[in-house]
């Protein structure tokens, strides 16, 4: 049965997008995303993902997924409410296997979940068959048995020391961004799944609400498990990243779902009606906090460098100190990460962000005096970084939002075929876990701090 997205978009035409080649005239009224110029396939990308053998149905998931980045960036949500409308008609070398009911409605669904929106596609033949990406004589880690996601996170960097460590070598590493941990160009091409293998180009960023990106590294994770003929893939984050966003949206935002088991389940059930191979996501730290996950790692005899980890939002131009760029230090990702350290009793340089300091109380005091990009955004990026964590912390003993909490728990055992009463259980014990982690980051600021101001859920 086909589950219609929990918010629907306001009763108009769909936005039409035409991810076709330059060849294909685009429907009246679409925007065209021209495979080649819009949506660009990278070769190196491509030999990096296609080593082993060409299959023109995870490239065409490929453009799929640029396709659906494209359309996520370039039409700004609604003043008022949240969801979109798509129709979206994509060139692919088999139409007669997108178009088949369980694909295509698991596509649509699958995207329906995670972004808020509703999604229609439509599948044409390519005019031209794409040529297969010669293939690499590059090598798998002996005995592979896990696919490993990493980017420039704490939890990345945390869960692969952690899973190299259990896995005795068996790792699989999937990149999932431009950074990471190696970012010598020499090393990334004799990797597989060292580089993204595309990239898409639009002449503005009208929504920067990106909700699709889960989309993307769902889709080249999965691939390079089939690819690798691995079928367990890890996500790295711990229980306030993966639950965190569901439990307190930002305002009056749709859930954010992009690492919760409930859209990964949906991708699983949506790939293997496209291919036919099993993939499973597992979350090996949602129980934990990222500040358990951290002290673990920590403790290893080989502890991660934690100073190659990125995890601010912002870009670069909003938060460099005199040229160099730094972490804004405010942000709920940045406020997390300084919470978690701070939890595993590890320490950060305070150049490391931007707001060397949270004691003061006032916050534009904290910033770096050479901090000179001030703006009323970030002031609102600062109290709801403060506000997110704060939230979050009083659900552990809210009656009020007890409901919520329960609700979620369902969902989530759901989507992990679990006990649902146990992982009640458990999401009530992060909670708490959480709380007190929050509780005793926010006293160690100071009284009279600024984020003491904020953080309603805790006293003295």
């Amino acid at each position: 049965m086909k589950i219609e997205p929990r918010f629907q978009a306001a009763a108009k035409a769909p936005f039409l997008i035409d991810a076709v080649e330059m060849q294909i005239e685009p429907r009246a009224g679409a925007i065209a995303a021209i495979i080649g110029q819009h949506l660009k396939l990278d070769l190196v990308g491509l030999k990096s993902y296609f080593f082993a053998r060409w299959d023109v149905r995870l490239f065409d998931l490929l453009v799929v997924a640029a396709a659906v980045e494209f359309c996520d960036r370039v039409h700004r949500r609604p003043a008022r409410g949240w969801a979109r409308a798509f129709d979206v008609r994509v060139s692919v070398h088999e139409p007669e296997e997108w178009t088949k009911p369980d694909v295509c409605n698991g596509l649509e669904e699958t995207l329906g979940f995670l972004t808020g929106d509703t999604w229609r596609f439509s599948f044409i033949a390519r005019k031209h068959t794409e040529s297969e990406a010669p293939q690499r004589s590059l090598s798998l880690p002996p005995g592979a048995t896990l696919i490993m996601p990493y980017s420039e996170g704490l939890d990345s960097l945390a869960v692969h020391a952690l899973m190299r460590e259990t896995e005795q070598g068996g790792l699989v590493r999937v990149r999932l961004g431009a950074g990471g941990v190696d970012r010598n160009s020499v090393i990334k091409d004799r990797q597989p799944f060292a580089r993204v293998p595309y990239h898409v180009r639009t002449q503005t960023r009208a929504e920067p609400s990106a909700r699709a990106r889960g989309f993307k590294f769902a889709v080249i994770t999965a691939i390079a498990a089939a690819m690798s003929s691995v079928d367990r893939i890890v996500v790295t984050e711990s229980g306030q990243g993966a639950l965190g966003p569901v439990l307190v949206p930002t305002g009056h935002a749709y859930p954010d779902y992009r690492v919760h088991p409930a859209f990964t389940r949906r991708v699983e059930r949506f790939f293997e009606a496209l291919t036919g191979r099993a993939v499973r996501y597992v979350f090996p730290r949602l129980w934990s906090t990222k500040g358990e996950t951290l002290a673990i790692a920590a403790a290893l005899p080989q502890a991660p460098d934690w100073a190659r980890t990125r995890s601010c939002w912002q870009s670069a131009q909003q938060v460099s100190v005199a040229g160099e760029r730094r972490q804004c230090g405010v942000c709920a990702a940045c406020m997390l990460r300084r919470m978690s350290m701070h939890s595993a009793g590890l320490e950060e340089s305070a150049t490391t962000y931007v707001w060397e300091t949270l004691q003061t109380s006032e916050f534009r005091a904290g910033a770096a005096a050479e901090f000179q990009r001030h703006t009323s955004a970030l002031d609102q990026y600062g109290i709801a970084g403060v506000l997110h964590l704060d939230h979050l912390a009083a659900l552990s003993g809210s009656d009020l939002h007890r409901r919520h909490v329960r609700r979620v728990a369902r969902e989530t055992a759901d989507a992990l075929r679990e006990d649902a009463d146990d992982v009640e259980s458990r999401l009530f014990s992060l909670l708490k876990r959480h709380a007190e982690e929050w509780r005793l980051f926010v006293l160690a600021q100071g009284g009279s701090s600024f984020v003491a101001r904020y953080a309603s859920s805790v006293t003295a």
